[in-house]
């Protein structure tokens, strides 16, 4: 079974990372499994938020374990259940927030177990938002810190509703249980938070160091572009490095080498965004690859690896323009 896509790959906005004539589907192909993505429709008034009942952990109790969960007892809940595990002292994780979070999935009356991220050694990383993910993991998580487990009891009213997941074996009636290892959270303010790289090229974009979630300067030397593709750390990070198939999560920002001026933004738009590195122009996709979680990177990139003579209809970018990119890498998906 295919997992549905969680995060939408082309930004808001203007489609200037999007590859021309790709029809690829996105990010969602990265396993054969079901998540907690969004039912088609989700209008459920908020739940009452309780603590129980909830089935014991047997195995894997520490964080970042995969846990082996017991079958339900007895009934559950009518409204959500709720319990903090294990309490983290990270950041306080807000809905509309991405987080990253490694978790075990099963049905409350028979304990099978529909999915899990601890074998596929990948933590999932989706956003707290309506339409994005089941409203039982919004309400749950929502005020939680990054660090803490999480368990809840989802009731169909909040999980997939009277249709279930026919693929995944959950049924209409199913009370689903969960587990969740809260790694991170991400918003509009987050930046990358690596150790600043001399920027000693006098030929190249100069860009700021800002670490405050604020948009950084990016400075446009008044000298001819490079001809080949330019990709270097400004602030370099200390996470896992980035493959050419990854999908990523990052805040960027895009500006014209002749000129100067800016012609997208996820600052300006106040709102991540994430995509698979097949699913953009190559510029973007050979210029991440290699790269580490928590960098900012700068990004200078050549006609024939960016639009060519083929812009994007409505955007400042004209052809045979060479762009520029500041890139915060904040997750591997």
């Amino acid at each position: 079974m295919r997992r549905r896509s969680l995060l939408i790959a082309v930004p808001a906005g203007l489609a200037t990372l999007a590859a021309c004539g790709d029809d690829k589907s996105d990010s969602g192909d990265a396993g054969d499994s079901a998540s907690p993505s969004a039912p088609e429709t989700s209008a459920a008034p908020p739940p009452k938020i309780v603590d129980g009942p909830l089935p014991a952990i047997t195995e894997g109790a520490k964080f970042g374990e995969k846990p082996t969960v017991a079958k339900g007892s007895g009934d559950p809940s009518e409204d959500l259940a709720v319990k903090t595990v294990i309490a983290g002292g990270g950041k306080t994780i807000v809905e509309n927030d991405y987080v990253v979070a490694d978790y075990l999935g099963q049905v409350w009356s028979t304990a099978k177990v529909f999915d899990n991220s601890y074998d596929r050694g990948t933590p999932l990383a989706i956003q707290l938002a309506p339409g994005a993910i089941i409203d039982g993991w919004r309400y749950a998580l929502t005020g939680k810190k990054t660090g803490s487990r999480v368990q809840m009891a989802v009731p169909p009213t909040w999980g997939y509703g009277e249709q279930g997941n026919a693929q995944a074996g959950i049924k209409g009636t199913d009370t689903l249980v969960f587990v969740v290892d809260v790694r991170d959270t991400f918003n509009a303010r987050s930046s990358a938070k690596g150790g600043e790289v001399a920027q000693d090229n006098k030929d190249l974009p100069k860009v700021g160091t800002n670490t405050d979630g604020k948009a950084p300067s990016v400075d446009v030397p008044d000298t001819d572009p490079p001809a080949k593709l330019v990709s270097s750390y400004v602030l370099e990070g200390d996470g896992e490095e980035v493959g050419a198939d990854s999908s990523v999560l990052v805040q960027y920002k895009g500006v014209l080498w002749d000129g100067g001026e800016e012609f997208d933004s996820t600052y300006a738009r106040g709102q991540l965004t994430s995509f698979s590195l097949q699913q953009v122009v190559k510029g973007w996709a050979q210029g991440l690859t290699g790269k580490k979680v928590g960098s900012r990177v700068l990004i200078v990139i050549p006609p024939d690896l960016g639009y060519g003579d083929n812009p994007p209809q409505g955007s400042p970018i004209k052809k045979d323009s060479t762009l520029v990119f500041s890139v915060d890498l904040l997750a591997k998906l």
